[in-house]
């Protein structure tokens, strides 16, 4: 697929991996939309690239949607970058599961139902959700962001295996430890298990554009993911007491 002419939204980048997304896919010769939360962050980001920025909550996409439509004339490939990451076990709180749940999961529905109709009329369109190596594995330390990461990933593989043969094509992006604002937040257990080895956000851009080129469903910044996910799956006791033994040393701590 070029990305030549093709119209591109970005949600949540105004930082991190959704403004090297931006930049990438401009870099590629894309029409992009750039959307956050943060106005001041989004036009921060689209000016220097000539994007359009559209502010508001990807939670809820139908005014960006109809934003992105309006400046784009279509929309040829949608990211699903916006994500929260929610410390805190089975008693993170009502408000804090919701949260997650809201923008990391039903963001991708919300979206995905609105871009669907014309996407499957016209007989092409790209779906991009940023799910993280923690929807494959697990994230010690933060249920409600392991728990919603499994959910982008079990309703970006719906997608995949429901629309494929009609052009809509899928992809789950699942990078490790990225230098972003989310991994400087996540305290002991993201630096324990995410600082070594993290990538810079143009890294997993880079990796994507390859990704939406060779066709890939996974995109895998860090390569040993797929080792960790195929032992997950093969062993999973043997994985979860590796994992185990992680959440010990955390508490000794």
């Amino acid at each position: 697929m070029s990305l030549a002419g093709r119209g591109v939204v970005v949600t949540g980048a105004g930082h991190g991996i959704g403004a090297a997304l931006a930049t990438a896919f401009a870099a590629a010769g894309a029409r992009v939309v750039v959307n956050d939360l943060d106005a001041g962050a989004a036009r921060a980001v689209a000016g220097p690239i000539g994007a359009y920025a559209v502010p508001g909550d990807a939670a809820d996409p139908t005014e960006l949607i109809a934003a992105a439509r309006a400046e784009l004339g279509a929309i040829d490939v949608y990211c699903a970058n916006a994500g929260v990451g929610t410390a805190g076990g089975a008693d993170a709180g009502p408000a804090a599961w919701a949260t997650a749940w809201d923008v990391n999961v039903m963001a991708h529905v919300r979206s995905a139902e609105l871009l669907l109709p014309d996407w499957l009329e016209r007989g092409e369109g790209r779906f991009v959700a940023t799910v993280s190596a923690a929807g494959l594995l697990t994230m010690l330390g933060s249920a409600p962001y392991a728990v919603s990461k499994h959910g982008a990933l079990a309703f970006a593989e719906w997608l995949a295996a429901s629309y494929r043969h009609r052009g809509v094509r899928v992809h789950a992006v699942c990078p490790q430890g990225v230098r972003t604002r989310m991994l400087d937040e996540s305290g002991r257990a993201g630096q324990l298990l995410l600082a070594d080895g993290a990538l810079e956000p143009s890294a997993v851009a880079d990796s994507v554009l390859r990704g939406i080129a060779e066709e890939r469903f996974l995109i895998l910044p860090h390569p040993e993911v797929a080792d960790y996910y195929a032992t997950r799956a093969a062993d999973p006791d043997r994985w979860l007491d590796g994992m185990n033994r992680l959440q010990r040393q955390l508490e000794k701590e």
